[in-house]
């Protein structure tokens, strides 16, 4: 079984994870633009179960293009996100892939709000899109 850690900048707010992710997609909703900093925002799904988190976190309630909350948990300290829920998905806790600092990271398969991608981005072909 495959064990990895995810934390924020300062590691005062940290993640363990127990188990391959159940999802790794990448989103290009403008929210997801905003709160990463980037094009688009890489995320992995796990179940809560093989999740600990450690640390305090501060949240932010984010109502999405769809209508579902999602609230993101990120460091008072240095205000990187480091784990999320989504009212959606109560079981699953979803954790930015940056986060891992892991260049093996297994890649998305699923490219989301695909409508919003930045024209120069490239994805491997194989990845499943929804628009």
């Amino acid at each position: 079984m495959t064990d990895r850690f995810a934390s924020c900048s300062c590691g005062k707010l940290s993640v363990s994870t127990r188990g391959e992710p159940l999802r790794v997609s990448v989103c290009h909703c403008l929210n997801c633009q905003r709160r990463s900093g980037s094009v688009f925002a890489a995320q992995a799904r796990f179940p809560a179960d093989a999740v600990a988190i450690t640390g305090e976190s501060t949240e932010f309630v984010l109502v999405g293009d769809e209508g579902t909350s999602a609230r993101f948990h990120f460091c008072p300290q240095c205000g990187a996100t480091v784990f999320y829920l989504m009212d959606a998905i109560p079981d699953v806790i979803a954790i930015p892939v940056g986060a891992f600092a892991d260049p093996g990271f297994p890649p998305p398969q699923v490219s989301v709000y695909a409508v919003r991608q930045h024209p120069w981005v490239h994805l491997d072909d194989g990845i499943e899109r929804i628009d």
